[in-house]
């Protein structure tokens, strides 16, 4: 019934299908106004993720500003009267854009041990490195050696310094009058465009100061803006890179401009109405999904060079029938094994929709919708476009047969023991490497050495303290706070007026736990820069001349501090109304052999075994713990899904052939080539990523696609000969062919990714190419051997 209708609405009536596709592609072409792109954080983490909520509840607990950071690294000495000026001059120019909301520097850093004044005094009337009557040396060497600011602001060499740039607030989300969700994302939208206009305000100013020193510009704004810059550039060169390729390939196989044109309408009729599809559902393209493009032409090319080939085949067999008659025989002999394939590779990226994370679960319905738009394209224009072809024009001269498919056969005649023996081998090595994957989530190594958010994040890395946030909060149990006599030993502090009780929070045993836990993280190797409590209570000792402050005098002073002080450097590690303390320290994160996995659990052990607290008494939060999760969830939810995928592609493979052996054989050399690169991937010692992690699932599911064409084409064949000789020798010079053709495409269509500024992209281009290329010799050597081994057509 659908084959009639098929046949009779669709083929017989070219002219109104075409009329109907070109409706299509402007009225989708429009809605593609509505395309857009997204770079922010969250399009990297778990929706739903309990961390994520927890981490939001400590910044509006302790506060949080959005902020970008410059490392000044001087030509001169950092002290030197140039440097001074020359950081002076740069921090007002920051601070006269109207979005800074204030900008701190090395000479902002109030100076408590210049002068021998009593501690009240000085906390009350503090001077900087630029007033005019302060011992630089003596301020510089000061700040050098702070517990608070050394590797903070001020690299332990002296000689970068960091250059915090507060932004204004945004007026936040839930205050919106409307909330619908067309006002959020044009609300979202705006930010974005702000935030682009800010980051180019801010590089202008730095390439004007160039000629002071080096200056690298780094923070989450600016990472999120070069993130949209690299997908924007990631599409256009993708999209480019892979439809010149396909071109070439197109004219290496069929010499002729009409066979050219024919399959890019196709890519491009499908491209276009994809784009508005994603537009008008609202769908963000991510830096996970930033090559979509690229991999609807190669798959849409695919489809598109077996129908053609199958085509011109069939024309050489019956040159006297018409092209209606042609196209309704091709179209007969293609449905099915093309149905099956872009069926299979559906299964590969629905996949994708178990692994938690948003944007990688909108790449798989992204790449399921486009499949299908695809297929629908692929036999609907194509055979109108057809249609309106000169006969003279479908014609194609004599075509000799293929020197590499030939010698894949011969090798599958003849080799059947080195085959499998090399099989056995790859199985080996594929194992080996496995036990030896590994989940990482560096987050400095996605990006290319040459990049501005390398260069900045290494040098924040390595001179002030690391990049990666960790938050541990500390939990204290609740007491009945008491006075005790010794109190009126502080009243001359004048706090007589002060009837709060936050002074006597400060106890002797929260004080040293707080300190313990600093000090155990501050001893790891793989932390940076650790800040809390106890960093300011060094501060205070060595004020008080190293005399330790008594819990009493800690409490006064507190009361006593300055507002402006107390909020910037206190307010942070402390809440006494949540009864709690937050630490918080910055991994360095290109630190080789760094598993943060690993770091978390040991940290969590040691805290409990080593330190002796209760597991209700401290919580882990931050970027670090989120970035773990995601790339935790996405290596036990990829393994699941694999499995997934295998099975639902066997289950294909027996309804399609109507034989378990068959399908067993069919399966088989694309599993093979799946697994030996994730074996490689191990034995490089690569660690998976959020796009790696996905490469054997995707690799199952287009790879089968050989399999399927390769033998569903023998079985045709087979069927007339009744000689596996014949029709593998056969099958590798027509089906054979179209299999090399359209896998040369995909190797070399994946192979465009690696112009990607993002290597996670790049390693997705290089090893799913290598896993296709695989895959394609497993079809024409180990398949047919399989085939000839078991010989499934014999009953």
């Amino acid at each position: 019934m659908i084959a009639h209708f098929y046949q009779n609405t669709i083929l017989k009536n070219p002219r109104a299908i075409l009329i109907f596709l070109v409706i299509a592609l402007f009225t989708f072409g429009y809605y593609s106004k509505d395309f857009k792109l997204d770079a922010s954080s969250e399009t990297l983490l778990i929706e739903g993720d309990p961390d994520l909520e927890y981490l939001r509840e400590i910044k509006n607990r302790y506060g949080s500003k959005e902020f970008l950071i410059l490392t000044y690294t001087p030509n001169e000495g950092m002290i030197s009267d140039v440097s001074i000026n020359n950081l002076l001059s740069l921090k007002y120019k920051i601070q006269s854009l109207n979005w800074v909301h204030s900008v701190i520097t090395l000479l902002d850093i109030p100076l408590l041990n210049n002068s021998d004044a009593p501690l009240q005094e000085r906390l009350e009337n503090f001077k900087t490195l630029k007033d005019e009557d302060i011992d630089k040396e003596r301020g510089f060497n000061e700040i050098l050696s702070s517990p608070v600011f050394r590797n903070f602001v001020i690299s332990e060499d002296g000689k970068t310094s960091g250059i915090i740039v507060n932004i204004k607030n945004n007026k936040p989300i839930e205050n919106i009058s409307k909330k619908t969700k067309e006002e959020i994302e044009a609300y979202k939208d705006s930010i974005k465009k702000k935030n682009h206009q800010n980051i180019l305000e801010i590089r202008d100013v730095i390439k004007s100061y160039t000629d002071i020193g080096k200056i690298n510009l780094g923070g989450i704004p600016m990472i999120a803006d070069d993130m949209m810059t690299f997908i924007k550039s990631d599409i256009v060169v993708f999209g480019l890179g892979v439809l010149l390729f396909i071109i070439a390939t197109l004219w290496y196989v069929f010499r002729k401009l009409i066979w050219i044109i024919v399959p890019i309408s196709s890519c491009f009729f499908s491209v276009i109405i994809m784009t508005g599809l994603l537009g008008l559902l609202g769908w963000k393209v991510t830096v996970i999904s930033s090559n979509f493009i690229a991999l609807m032409l190669i798959l849409t090319m695919a489809m598109n060079i077996h129908m053609c080939t199958r085509f011109l085949q069939i024309k050489e067999i019956h040159p006297n029938k018409k092209i209606i008659e042609l196209i309704t025989l091709t179209t007969n002999k293609m449905f099915w094994p093309i149905l099956y394939t872009a069926l299979t590779t559906i299964i590969a990226f629905l996949s994708l929709i178990f692994s938690e994370i948003k944007p990688i679960i909108d790449f798989g319905w992204m790449m399921t919708l486009g499949l299908i738009t695809s297929f629908i394209i692929t036999f609907t224009l194509l055979p109108s476009l057809i249609n309106f072809m000169p006969e003279e024009k479908t014609f194609l001269k004599k075509q000799e047969d293929s020197r590499i498919t030939s010698f894949f056969a011969q090798i599958s005649l003849n080799n059947h023991t080195t085959i499998f023996s090399f099989t056995i081998v790859i199985i080996i090595l594929s194992l080996i490497g496995i036990s030896r994957l590994e989940v990482e989530n560096s987050f400095i190594n996605y990006f290319s050495k040459k990049t501005e958010i390398y260069k900045g994040m290494k040098l924040i890395d390595e001179k002030l303290g690391g990049t990666t946030p960790l938050e541990v909060i500390l939990k204290f149990p609740k007491k009945e706070i008491k006075k005790t006599d010794d109190e009126d030993d502080f009243e001359d502090w004048g706090d007589e007026e002060n009837k709060n009780d936050d002074k006597y929070w400060f106890t002797k045993d929260k004080i040293d736990k707080i300190s313990s836990v600093h000090n155990y993280l501050d001893n790891l190797p793989q932390v940076g820069k650790v800040l809390s409590f106890s960093s300011i209570i060094d501060v205070a000792t060595m004020l008080n001349n190293n005399k330790p402050l008594g819990t009493l005098e800690m409490g006064v002073l507190y009361s006593k501090i300055p507002e402006s002080i107390k909020t910037e450097i206190i307010d942070p590690y402390i809440s006494i109304k949540d009864n709690e303390a937050r630490i918080n320290l910055r991994i360095i994160d290109s630190q080789e052999n760094l598993r943060r996995n690993d770091l978390i659990k040991k940290i969590n052990y040691d805290l409990k075994n080593e330190l002796g607290l209760r597991e209700s008494d401290f919580k882990l939060g931050g970027v670090l713990i989120l970035f773990n999760n995601l790339l935790q969830s996405l290596f036990k939810s990829q393994i699941l899904t694999l499995g997934l995928v295998m099975i639902g592609i066997f289950g294909m493979f027996v309804i399609l052939f109507k034989n378990i052996k068959l399908s067993l054989i069919g399966v088989v050399p694309n599993f093979i080539a799946a697994f030996f690169i994730l074996g490689i991937i191990g034995l490089l010692g690569i660690p998976l990523d959020m796009m790696t992690i996905t490469i054997a699932a995707i690799t199952i599911g287009i790879a089968v696609d050989n399999s399927i064409h390769y033998i569903y084409r023998f079985k045709e064949e087979f069927s007339a000969s009744k000689d596996y000789n014949k029709t593998l020798i056969l099958c590798h010079s027509t089906v054979g062919k179209a299999i090399l053709n359209t896998s040369i495409t995909i190797v070399f269509g994946f192979s465009i990714l690696v112009l990607s500024k993002f290597i996670p992209t790049i390693y997705f281009g290089v090893f799913t190419g290598l896993a296709m290329l695989l895959a394609m010799v497993s079809v024409l050597t180990l398949l047919p051997s399989l085939i000839l081994f078991v010989k499934p057509f014999d009953k």
